[in-house]
C-alpha cells in the first residue's frame, strides 16, 4: 500500500478536502501546485507548473511519492480561452501520467469529470440513452472542458496498453459538482429543489445537463483513497455520485420530464427510496468497495 500520497492542485477546494483527509489517515502528503501554497494541511509543498514536463517529473522525483492524485486542472472553462482549458485536462494528464511510469509510481488517480459525457458546459441539452448512467453509456461532449475530460481517459487507456514505463493502477473518477455543508444548506435546503423550482431557477439549464448530481466532500475523498489503494492492473473509469439527486422530486419524475427519449431503469415514484441518483455508481462499489453515504436531505 502507498505510504506517501502527491496531490496535484492541492490549494484548490476539493485538492484541500484531499490533503486534509489523507493527512489524516496518516499518508505523507505532498501538494504540487503552481503559485504560493494555500493550505496547511500537506506535509510538503513543492511548486509545480503541470503544463511543463520537466517540472512534473522533477516535483515527483523530489516528491518521493508511491502514489499520485491528478486534480491541477483548470477547474471550470468560464475565465480561459478554449484551448488553454482543453490543455490544462490534457497535457497535465499526460505529464504525470508519463512522469509516474517512468519514476515507478504505480498508482494514478485522475480527476476526470461528469462533464465526460458532456455535462453542465454544453450549451444544448445533453444527449441520455437510459438511466441512470453507467461506465458503458456513450460520450457526447463538443465543449473544450468536457472535450479535455473524455480526451484524458483516452490518454489514460493508451498508458495502460503499456507494457513498460507506465502505471500498473490508472483510476479516471467521473466527478459532480463536490459540496460541503454550508453549500449543501444554501443550494439544496434553503431553495425550491421542486422540478419547478428548478424549473424556474437560473441553473436550470445546467441542473438537467449534470442529472442534477453531486457529490459531498466526505464521500470524495474516501473514494479518492480507494483509488490509490487499488491494485487492478490497466485504467478504469468510475462514475461518482451521491446517493440521490439534488431534487425533491421522486427521479421517475424527472426523468420523464427532462428526459423523454431515454429508458429509465431506475425506482418508481412510490419507491420507499424514490430520489435515488441518476448515476450509477455499482462499478466503484464493486471494484473499489466503495458507496457514498451523505445526503443534502439529512440537513434538512
Amino acid at each position: 500500500m502507498p505510504e506517501s500520497v502527491a496531490v496535484t492542485g492541492g490549494n484548490g477546494r476539493v485538492g484541500q478536502h484531499v490533503l486534509e483527509h489523507l493527512t489524516a489517515q496518516g499518508y505523507r502528503t505532498i501538494n504540487l501546485s503552481r503559485g504560493k501554497r494555500e493550505e496547511d494541511h500537506s506535509d510538503a509543498y513543492v511548486r509545480t507548473d503541470l503544463l511543463d514536463a520537466g517540472e512534473v517529473y522533477g516535483a515527483l522525483a523530489q516528491s518521493d511519492a508511491d502514489a499520485v492524485v491528478h486534480l491541477g486542472m483548470i477547474p471550470t472553462p468560464d475565465h480561459t480561452p478554449g484551448y488553454r482549458t482543453y490543455e490544462s485536462n490534457v497535457l497535465s494528464s499526460y505529464h504525470v501520467l508519463e512522469a509516474a511510469g517512468e519514476l515507478g509510481i504505480d498508482r494514478v488517480t485522475l480527476a476526470s469529470s461528469f462533464s465526460a459525457i458532456g455535462g453542465g458546459f454544453e450549451p444544448e441539452p445533453i444527449t441520455v440513452d437510459y438511466l441512470p448512467v453507467d461506465e458503458d453509456h456513450r460520450l457526447t461532449p463538443s465543449n473544450p472542458y468536457a472535450m479535455g475530460k473524455q480526451v484524458l481517459e483516452v490518454t489514460a487507456d493508451g498508458f495502460a496498453r503499456r507494457s513498460a514505463d507506465a502505471p500498473g493502477t490508472i483510476t479516471s473518477l467521473r466527478f459532480p459538482w463536490v459540496v460541503d455543508d454550508d453549500t449543501a444548506q444554501k443550494t439544496f435546503v434553503e431553495a425550491d429543489r421542486t422540478l419547478a423550482g428548478l424549473r424556474n431557477s437560473d441553473h436550470f439549464h445546467t441542473q438537467r445537463n449534470t442529472l442534477c448530481g453531486y457529490v459531498h466532500a466526505t464521500d470524495a475523498v474516501t473514494l479518492v483513497e480507494a483509488a490509490i489503494e487499488a491494485s487492478f492492473d490497466g485504467h478504469e473509469r468510475l462514475w461518482v455520485s451521491a446517493p440521490d439527486t439534488s431534487a425533491e422530486t421522486p427521479s421517475a419524475e424527472l426523468a420523464t420530464e427532462l428526459y423523454p427519449e431515454a429508458d429509465y431503469r431506475g425506482p418508481a415514484a412510490d419507491d420507499e427510496n424514490p430520489y435515488t441518483a441518476l448515476i450509477d455508481t455499482s462499478k466503484a462499489e464493486q471494484l473499489l468497495d466503495w458507496e457514498p453515504t451523505w445526503s443534502w436531505r439529512q440537513l434538512v
